[in-house]
């Protein structure tokens, strides 16, 4: 009986030791990171990733469904007039599930959350509906003074501009489908190799500056990653916006890096190029092959991706990264 009290006190012990690490680990930060405000970053972050890019039931087996889209409108969808500048909107369709910052705008920050509900109406945005948002500037009183931030605008309550309406406008080039190319770059396991964060003074100056708290605001899951093989991508879309390098890249990093130890992501194209031709994989590496070998002068051409295609999204997402 003695020796088994000795194990009950030390059983309530350790699960009072892990209860504890796990408050310090886990609640304490949660708590810190909720007071913080999202940054611009954060804001434009979430609009154009949607609501969850890792598993989830609305997508299951990691398709990129349930996603907005990120057009850079250059025209009124109402009237058809030119744009002063060009405005990035972020297009819900009817049925996509919003991002955190509009489910709970309390997340958003001091001042950004009264601004986005009270001048931004986002919590008139209806999911059956659809929604178009953008970012805007206002002024919020602050400790005596007027602050300037940003927040978010719902332009389907205030300029009544609906998702068909902005679809209608958009050309295919002032798309992105970044949303859908997150869970790409989530499911094809490139957080295994690859990071979202620059850690040291080193990485800083090779791969662009580390990220703030607030731009992490919204986002699930951040993908920042735990073992990195190969450079950082937080800025890629800085340091390289070409998106014919990056279609090579994927399609065989061989042809951009030939010591590359990266596989090959030719099948996220599908089986048809853009103009609708079946793509004839096995003929294509067999003339890589003899490029390779030095039978060949030149690589083969690399197929252009159909519009729809999930390499496209994968792109968006990567040249999305400044």
């Amino acid at each position: 009986m003695g020796a088994f009290r000795k194990y009950k006190i030390g059983s309530r012990l350790f699960g009072l030791a892990l209860g504890g690490s796990m408050t310090i680990t886990l609640l304490f930060p949660s708590i810190n990171i909720a007071s913080v405000s999202s940054t611009d970053v954060a804001l434009a972050k979430q609009l154009a990733i949607g609501h969850e890019a890792g598993f989830n039931l609305d997508d299951p087996f990691l398709l990129g469904k349930n996603k907005p889209l990120s057009v850079d409108l250059k025209v009124d969808p109402k009237s058809g007039q030119p744009l002063a500048e060009v405005m990035p909107v972020y297009v819900y369709q009817p049925g996509t599930s919003f991002p955190a910052g509009i489910l709970h705008p309390r997340i958003l920050g001091e001042g950004i959350e009264q601004l986005s509900v009270q001048q931004g109406h986002v919590n008139d945005a209806r999911k059956d509906a659809g929604a178009v948002f953008t970012l805007s500037k206002g002024t919020y009183a602050f400790q005596g003074h007027n602050k300037q931030v940003t927040y978010i605008e719902n332009l389907t309550v205030t300029k009544g501009w609906t998702p068909a309406d902005v679809m209608r406008v958009a050309k295919d080039a002032d798309v992105s489908n970044a949303g859908k190319g997150k869970t790409m770059f989530v499911r094809e396991g490139c957080w295994w190799c690859h990071t979202l964060l620059p850690e040291e003074t080193q990485d800083w100056q090779v791969f662009g500056a580390p990220p703030m708290l607030g731009d992490f605001n919204g986002e699930s899951p951040t993908a920042f990653g735990s073992d990195r093989k190969a450079p950082d991508l937080l800025h890629v879309g800085s340091r390289n916006s070409s998106k014919e390098w990056m279609m090579m890249h994927f399609f065989n990093p061989r042809l951009v890096q030939p010591h590359s130890i990266m596989p090959r992501f030719d099948y996220l194209w599908g089986d048809k190029d853009a103009d609708g031709k079946k793509i004839d994989f096995a003929k294509w590496r067999a003339e890589y092959d003899e490029y390779r070998e030095g039978k060949r002068v030149t690589p083969p051409d690399v197929p252009s991706y159909a519009s729809d295609s999930e390499i496209r999204g994968l792109i968006d997402f990567v040249l999305s990264l400044k």
